[in-house]
């Protein structure tokens, strides 16, 4: 630590100038995360990484009283599905869920106007009891295309992959 100017040190005391050395590269062995690049598996059931993807869960909460449901389909199980397939979309773009990515998602479904009675019928198969089982909520976004989440809200709908 050094010491105050105003305070009186004999020479004996001061703290001296050091000059750095450099590290010898030649035969030092290289760090252990510059021998390759980070690569992570990917795939079906393998998620897609993005940062802050909770963030999504807060800004569910803004959307909720926008979505419009039947009586038999379960809000809770709708945003939990909702914050998946937004988290996927901002880690596709590789940045953290925006409240676009969360409307795009609803928009996808139809959750925030009056649906068919046939997308109605998709929705309750496709959500049902996705808030209580992981293995569910991974089969349903794998089941949606990369392509469909990449697209505009109007675009969306004819590129579903439905399994």
């Amino acid at each position: 630590m050094t010491q105050p100017t105003f305070n009186p040190i004999d020479d004996a005391s001061a703290v001296r100038k050091s000059t750095p050395t450099p590290t010898p590269e030649l035969g030092r062995p290289l760090k252990v995360g510059l021998l390759r690049s980070p690569t992570s598996k990917s795939g079906r059931g393998r998620g897609t990484p993005g940062p802050d993807g909770g963030y999504a869960l807060r800004l569910a909460d803004h959307l909720g009283h926008q979505l419009v449901l039947t009586p038999r389909e379960n809000l809770h199980d709708v945003e939990v599905g909702l914050v998946a397939l937004a988290t996927k979309r901002a880690g596709l773009a590789g940045r953290g869920p925006t409240m676009t990515d969360l409307t795009a998602a609803a928009d996808l479904f139809g959750f925030r106007d009056q649906a068919t009675e046939e997308l109605t019928v998709d929705r309750l198969r496709r959500f049902s009891g996705l808030g209580h089982s992981y293995f569910a909520l991974r089969r349903f976004v794998d089941s949606v295309s990369d392509a469909a989440l990449r697209q505009d809200s109007d675009a969306v709908r004819t590129l579903l992959h439905f399994n």
